[in-house]
């Protein structure tokens, strides 16, 4: 074992653990897991020029920089497809500004190529134990049981990634919190990191909250256990008074693997008291609810994302639909309370 010296990012994938935690590394060739945390540096400046530390600070890196880091998959359409490798490797891609890393599958052609992170060693406890973050979870409910009524739950989802969800979820948390209710923020899937978020919690929401605190970097490729095991911790921590609201992201599009499990699963249907669907444009929108018709027997109550931000989408839309349009960027409140409410 050798000593970790002061001076690192801890970043945002790592999330549930703490500097106290974080003393030791070990070199050690054992095939990475999803969770596993490293000690690395920067080898090669390629997309991602930053890091994200656990208080949400953006770090500008350089060659040499060391950070603590956690092994975990993405799945992120206009950045990359990354999984964790079958072997160690003692060089590894960046796949995002919170620190997860993993092996480039494919990358959209409008990026660069990844940064890159040589791995120093595997973070270790004093008695040599390598450390993950699935083993350090934030928040372990006493109870199993849900009661009922609970929190009113609005569920934001949307065509793809940057279709406006997050934003919407944002707006969404300030208007209640405007009309005097107690909201809670959380987003369930996704890749770590901490500015969607720490938006609701600008929005107003007290407790925000998201899938590290559970001690998952990534949710991409978790199995479903895995994947309802995030959903049910966070709705028994957050959402139990049912005077609250509790506004909830899902990350990328309704198709999308972890997304589409959770729209189907009655666990998660039978929570939704609001579904607020996010698109980039006017056919985004259209297909879009197909979709929640034909494949998942669910209809939104409300639109917004991208399109809504432009009258001629909203016309186009109006021609076609008749559900309430939320532009999330320019509202009157009490135009849109009583779809929320």
């Amino acid at each position: 074992m050798k000593k970790i010296k002061k001076g690192y990012i801890l970043t945002s994938a790592a999330f549930s653990l703490n500097s106290n935690q974080l003393k030791y590394y070990l070199e050690s060739n054992k095939k990475p897991e999803i969770g596993d945390v490293v000690y690395g540096e920067i080898t090669h400046i390629g997309q991602h020029s930053n890091l994200e530390n656990k208080s949400g600070r953006i770090h500008q890196i350089h060659n040499g920089t060391k950070a603590i880091f956690v092994f975990g998959n993405r799945y992120a359409p206009d950045y990359y497809e990354a999984f964790i490798p079958e072997h160690f490797t003692a060089d590894i891609d960046l796949v995002a500004r919170g620190g997860l890393i993993a092996q480039v599958i494919t990358k959209n052609s409008n990026i660069k190529d990844p940064s890159r992170v040589s791995i120093l060693g595997y973070v270790c406890d004093n008695n040599g134990e390598i450390i993950n973050t699935l083993n350090n979870s934030l928040i372990n409910p006493k109870k199993i049981e849900k009661n009922f009524p609970r929190s009113k739950m609005i569920l934001v989802c949307g065509t793809s990634m940057n279709s406006g969800k997050s934003v919407a979820a944002a707006s969404i948390c300030w208007i209640l919190t405007t009309l005097g209710y107690k909201v809670r923020g959380s987003k369930v899937t996704g890749t770590a990191s901490l500015k969607d978020i720490l938006h609701m919690n600008d929005a107003g929401a007290e407790y925000y909250s998201d899938f590290t605190y559970t001690g998952f970097p990534s949710t991409y490729m978790l199995s479903d256990e895995q994947i309802l095991e995030v959903f049910n911790k966070l709705d028994l921590k957050y959402a139990n008074n049912p005077q609250n609201y509790w506004v909830v992201e899902f990350a990328d599009g309704i198709n999308q693997r972890e997304t589409e499990f959770l729209l189907k699963n009655p666990i998660v249907r039978d929570r939704i008291h609001r579904l607020v669907f996010c698109a980039n444009d006017t056919f985004g929108a259209i297909g879009g609810i197909k979709y929640l018709n034909d494949f998942l027997d669910l209809k939104p109550d409300i639109l917004s994302g991208i399109c809504t931000s432009s009258p001629l989408y909203i016309k186009e839309l109006q021609k076609v639909s008749d559900i309430p349009i939320f532009d999330s960027l320019n509202f009157e409140i009490d135009c849109i309370k009583g779809e929320l409410l």
